[in-house]
């Protein structure tokens, strides 16, 4: 199975080559427009010549099977189109891109070929996060927090956000008919954003501060008079009278951990048994994205 894997930056060579250079029956072939990278990663992988690429067409020109994107956002619509036109089952890094409208046509396009396209919201195969799935989820909340990080609304939303948005999208137990945003903006940047969602039964709270003074994740679920929470996605206390606790291991890799591991093999699985992946539901993160920029936006006047 040849699998490119297209932009070499720090989440392809922290989290995903250690995962696909080791796979047995996997060809892998790098693919970046800067030479001097593109020969230092291929080296730490004993890769050959002939699985090197600076540019897409040679990239596509090997017949891949697959594709891994990590290139910076603003050139997936271009790249992924690209992949998709040439047929190649794609996994693309979240977002899809930082306008709706080319998230859309990206979907469509995958359709129409009948092509697999896959966008990677690893939390959902996280282990912490994935186990609360199991609890009951009356109230869901979610912190993601940095340290004097404010930024433009959309990259941050898309860029950041996008993890949370999807994660209690992954977690409410039943429909959402109501969503609520609020945000506070100073000279044009994001400095946090509150996003709720509410059902039947449920309520869903999605924070990040950017100027929190601390960088941390932590999720919260509880219902039934219990709960469970998953501090930086390592550590799990059940909360049912005395906490318990569990510490990820002192040898789990951390691409497991936060569930790229296990993203970046169910593609694989996918391709392999012939099953096409749809990103519709990963759309539908997209879409709610969209709605909290233009919520942030008339809020602060931007619109």
């Amino acid at each position: 199975m040849k699998v490119g894997c297209i932009g070499l930056g720090d989440i392809a060579q922290k989290a995903y080559l250690p995962v696909l250079g080791v796979q047995p029956g996997v060809e892998l072939h790098l693919q970046t427009r800067t030479p001097a990278t593109l020969d230092r990663v291929a080296d730490s992988l004993h890769l050959p010549p002939a699985q090197r690429h600076r540019a897409l067409d040679a990239l596509l020109a090997a017949g891949l099977d697959a594709a891994f994107v990590h290139a910076p956002t603003a050139a997936h619509p271009e790249i992924v189109a690209r992949l998709l036109e040439a047929g190649v089952p794609t996994y693309v890094d979240k977002p899809l891109a930082y306008h709706l409208a080319d998230s859309q046509r990206l979907v469509e396009l995958a359709e129409a070929r009948g092509t697999s396209l896959a966008v990677g919201f690893n939390r959902r195969h996280a282990p912490g996060y994935a186990q609360c799935a199991d609890h009951p989820r009356e109230l869901i909340l979610l912190q993601k927090n940095r340290v004097g990080l404010p930024e433009e609304p959309r990259t941050m939303v898309l860029d950041d956000f996008i993890h949370v948005v999807d994660t209690l999208r992954f977690l409410v137990p039943g429909p959402v008919d109501d969503v609520t945003v609020r945000a506070r903006v100073e000279d044009g940047l994001l400095h946090h954003v509150v996003l709720q969602l509410a059902g039947d039964g449920f309520t869903a709270l999605g924070v990040m501060n950017r100027l929190s003074g601390s960088a941390e994740e932590v999720l919260e679920v509880s219902g039934q008079d219990s709960k469970r929470q998953v501090v930086n996605l390592a550590e799990v206390i059940d909360h049912k009278g005395q906490p318990t606790v569990r510490r990820r291991g002192d040898w789990v890799p951390v691409a497991r951990q936060r569930g790229i591991e296990q993203a970046a093999l169910a593609f694989l699985d996918a391709v392999r048994a012939g099953r096409t992946l749809s990103a519709r539901d990963a759309l539908a993160t997209h879409e709610l994205c969209e709605r909290v920029v233009r919520a942030v936006q008339e809020r602060s006047g931007a619109a």
